[in-house]
């Protein structure tokens, strides 16, 4: 299998259907390192790796100075190390955290919505009945004033 070892940027762009912009955001932000052949960039596989592990730590919630972080911790070894690991495991401790106090927080508001849509209906509906019992009195009036 012949693994494919430099992408263009509109390479990248489209295998993770993000922008070109998106792609030099993170380059600015020296979490991608691509070389250059005059003005063009040259990513690497590691690039593309790094930018698959840039979009997922995204979705999970995680800042660019985290992601930042975390590879730097790597590049300060050639396969990683303890405390990387441990700075990930707290990150994700923090993120599920938030995610729980989100879904706590979410549950709430149903059931305040719930509530205030019971309250919502059940007032309609004696609205609707009172209506109701007014028309026939309204026509009653109607048919004594047309009578007299």
């Amino acid at each position: 299998m012949d693994i494919k070892q430099t992408y263009s940027i509109s390479e990248l762009a489209k295998e993770f259907d993000v922008t070109t912009r998106s792609i030099r955001f993170y380059e600015d932000q020296e979490l991608l390192r691509p070389t250059r052949r005059g003005q063009t960039r040259i990513f690497s596989s590691k690039d593309r790796v790094r930018l698959k592990l840039i979009l997922r730590g995204k979705r999970m919630g995680f800042s660019l100075a985290e992601t930042k972080e975390l590879f730097d911790l790597w590049d300060e070894t050639l396969s990683g190390n303890e405390k990387q690991l441990l700075k990930m495991l707290t990150i994700l401790e923090n993120k599920r955290a938030q995610l729980e106090q989100q879904k706590n927080d979410i549950a709430q508001a149903e059931m305040e919505m719930d509530t205030a849509e019971a309250r919502c209906r059940e007032a309609l509906a004696e609205l609707q009945k009172k209506k109701k019992q007014q028309a026939p009195a309204n026509d009653e009036a109607r048919q004594t004033a047309e009578h007299k």
